[in-house]
């Protein structure tokens, strides 16, 4: 939950940003800043994303079905 509540904190920032009256150079690189936190939390989201699913392929490969029913022919009479 941090990082989505970080994520939501950068969004609003970037909002707010252009009508906080900071010179134009400052703005620049606070928006290049901005950048770079979304593509580090980008990044974060995709690794944990990726060990989430390896976890369920290997969970799901150890799984083997087993058929309850006897399916034994029976001598019928």
């Amino acid at each position: 939950m941090r990082k989505e509540r970080t994520l939501f904190i950068i969004g609003l920032f970037t909002t707010v940003l252009p009508f906080l009256g900071f010179p134009s150079s400052w703005r620049d690189v606070l928006f290049l800043l901005i950048g770079f936190a979304l593509i580090y939390l980008s990044y974060l989201f995709y690794i944990e994303t990726k060990d989430r699913i390896s976890k369920l392929s290997k969970d799901d490969s150890s799984k083997v079905f087993i058929d309850n029913i006897d399916n034994t022919p029976k001598n019928v009479i």
